[in-house]
């Protein structure tokens, strides 16, 4: 079989991430008319805001972002005020949440960037207020934007049920401020188990509602209420709301449903492309005997006489360390096994049943190769992480080549 016929040569070191921007295009259509159903026939199309926090899971932000806001998307999610600032360098014009607030002195550079920021105590309301005011100073315009997040039993950012009434009281003293949505994040959205986890996101849902309704008692509105992360998306349309916030999803990759029966149901309901390969060639092959070491401390011996690749990739690229002696990549549409410990900036694989293989070929740890598909999320449970763990995980050196 001919070496599959992939990127060019780079040149200088021959690794590099491949990111197909039709897949991410399609997965964000596929999930807008997912939770856009027709026969619910609402007067405002349900919102999907695009998590493109952590370089877009490793993707890469501004091309990621711009890329989306060509296919309709209108508001994205990123962690912090400099990954908003990096969306706004990139030229992206939608709404951007930061999703885990801001630190005291940052308000300023919310304002300036125009960032909406998702507030996470009753306190930083004073702080936002007087950033507007002395920004805009006692001029009349629109009020200041922001989200609300209440933590309804996940226990980690959110200010409590308990504290609607504080709230609202201290959203009165500040005119400069409008709550333009309120959200919540599930803890288990993916569980359906007989356990805490299983029975948890309903749990949560029970009590964000609540909260809602306390609020809207108190004369508030909430604005957008979003609380669907990927796993809700998919398996919990109960919870879709005004807005759902794909993260794995939109990269082409759904959660690990619990239990594993139910993964295929779920994944069927919405068909999804993966948008990144992780590729490097071959740059030497090693013929050795029966017996012989392979790598750090010979964590692979040779149980008969092998040819071993050295791939121009390793842990400082993104190959997961505990890939070693698990782990498999495809060279010429066929699997060959990781050997050895990984290093830091090569792998070796077994080639020895992979006719032809030669120095040169392209080398795929995940996405795809032509027909053949080697998903991440699969790579990922092999080794017990999750799957954004190694598209998060793929270096700074390794170079985005990005495929219209």
């Amino acid at each position: 079989m001919a070496a599959a016929k992939q990127s060019p040569p780079l040149n200088g070191r021959p690794v590099w991430a491949e990111i197909s921007l039709s897949a991410l295009k399609a997965n964000f259509r596929a999930i807008r008319d997912f939770v856009n159903p027709p026969e619910e026939k609402r007067k405002t199309p349900r919102k999907v805001l695009a998590i493109v926090k952590g370089n877009a899971y490793g993707h890469g932000m501004g091309p990621v972002a711009k890329a989306l806001e060509q296919a309709g998307a209108s508001w994205f999610g990123v962690t912090c005020v400099a990954e908003g600032k990096v969306l706004r360098d990139a030229g992206v014009r939608g709404n951007i949440l930061v999703l885990t607030s801001f630190w005291p002195g940052e308000e300023a550079e919310l304002l300036r960037h125009n960032l909406i920021p998702v507030v996470i105590l009753c306190e930083q309301l004073v702080l936002l207020d007087h950033a507007v005011t002395r920004q805009r100073g006692r001029k009349r315009r629109a009020p200041f934007p922001f989200h609300l997040k209440i933590d309804t039993g996940m226990n980690r950012l959110g200010i409590t049920p308990g504290d609607m009434d504080c709230f609202a009281r201290q959203l009165a003293k500040c005119p400069r401020l409008r709550l333009d949505g309120v959200m919540t994040h599930f803890a288990s959205s993916g569980s359906f188990s007989d356990s805490v986890a299983g029975r948890q996101t309903q749990q949560q849902e029970e009590v964000f509602q609540a909260a809602l309704d306390r609020l809207r008692a108190l004369g508030v509105s909430p604005g957008i209420v979003h609380a669907a992360n990927s796993g809700a998306i998919t398996a919990r349309p109960e919870t879709w709301g005004d807005m759902v916030r794909p993260g794995a999803l939109l990269y082409g990759y759904h959660p690990g449903y619990d239990p594993a029966e139910r993964r295929a149901e779920f994944e069927a309901r919405l068909p999804l492309q993966p948008v990144m390969s992780l590729r490097t060639r071959i740059v030497s092959i090693r013929e050795i005997p029966a017996g012989a070491g392979v790598g750090y401390d010979s964590g692979f011996v040779a149980a008969r006489p092998s040819r071993v690749a050295v791939l121009a990739a390793g842990y400082a690229d993104g190959v997961h360390r505990s890939l070693g002696n698990r782990g498999k990549v495809l060279v010429r549409g066929q699997f060959a096994p990781i050997v050895g410990i990984v290093s830091m900036d090569v792998t070796m694989a077994d080639v020895t049943d992979v006719a032809g293989a030669a120095v040169g070929d392209v080398v795929t740890f995940y996405g795809t190769d032509k027909e053949q598909v080697h998903p991440a999320n699969r790579v990922a449970r092999s080794i017990g992480t999750v799957t954004s763990d190694l598209l998060c995980a793929v270096g700074s050196r390794v170079p985005r080549i990005y495929k219209k």
